[in-house]
């Protein structure tokens, strides 16, 4: 039976490269039983194979290098214990973070799903449940960029950009809306998920009914379709009681292709 093994055959027979071996030989974490003098080449012992599987264990566990030398320095049952139940929090911690990951994924494809296959330049009376909100009373104007805002809300309110940003959207002001002025926005907010964790936000749209209209386009050619919305409004005796809600359903940061945008607008009614 070989006793003894090259450093090329220690790689070959673990799956480790062997850069990573000559590196633990360096730092001191698996020293080979022997170097030739003459050669320089390395040799390891059958009695080295547990504390290399050993050590691609806890790599893989992800314990850092320096907790590694700290174990096998001292060998101590209840240093590999803390280890390993350290890793068990984090594992769970990391478990928790990758279901939220595919929650939100899974309703971020529900969503361009259900904007890619919406009809279009069509009002719907529609009725809409709570939304809770992250919220920036800002003016914006027309054609100006949106992302330094959109970077304001997400670090007022703490807000892990990290991880998917919910829907953004602008509103016109209710005494613009009345007055047609369509170009000027007065608020920019991000309609906050249930796991979005934030510092706090007490604001929310209520429940409550809306006229929508989704089109083709952007922000910039939402105008004419206000027009319409109000043009509907007067017909059926609609009063309108709030400002509006436009949100882009498909824009620029999913695809290039502009024919491919998609816009709502909702505007909050009564019966008069």
């Amino acid at each position: 039976m070989q006793e003894f093994f090259t450093i090329g055959e220690m790689s070959r027979l673990f799956h480790v490269k062997v850069e990573t071996l000559r590196y633990y030989d360096e730092i001191g974490l698996l020293k080979p039983q022997y170097t030739n003098k003459q050669t320089h080449y390395r040799y390891y012992s059958t009695q080295q194979f547990e504390r290399l599987n050993s050590i691609k264990y806890l790599r893989t566990l992800g314990v850092p290098i320096s907790k590694l030398l700290d174990f096998f320095n001292y060998r101590d049952i209840d240093k590999l214990v803390v280890m390993l139940n350290t890793k068990k929090t984090e594992i769970a911690r990391k478990k928790r973070e990758l279901e939220i990951i595919e929650r939100k994924i899974s309703r971020r494809l529900g969503q361009i799903e259900d904007a890619i296959n919406t009809p279009l330049d069509i009002i719907a009376e529609v009725k809409l449940p709570e939304w809770r909100v992250a919220y920036l009373r800002r003016e914006y104007a027309l054609g100006e960029d949106i992302e330094y805002p959109i970077s304001e809300l997400v670090k007022d309110y703490g807000i892990d950009g990290d991880i998917f940003l919910g829907k953004i959207g602008i509103s016109i002001a209710l005494s613009d809306l009345k007055a047609n002025k369509f170009d000027r926005y007065s608020s920019i907010f991000m309609i906050l998920e249930e796991e979005d964790p934030i510092i706090t936000s007490d604001i929310t749209f209520p429940a409550r009914e809306y006229l929508r209209i989704r089109f083709k386009g952007s922000h910039m050619d939402a105008s004419q379709y206000y027009n319409k919305l109000f043009i509907y409004m007067t017909k059926n005796h609609y009063g309108l009681v709030d400002e509006s809600i436009e949100i882009a359903l498909i824009d620029y940061g999913i695809t290039n292709d502009t024919d491919k945008y998609v816009t709502e607008i909702l505007l909050p009614y009564v019966r008069l």
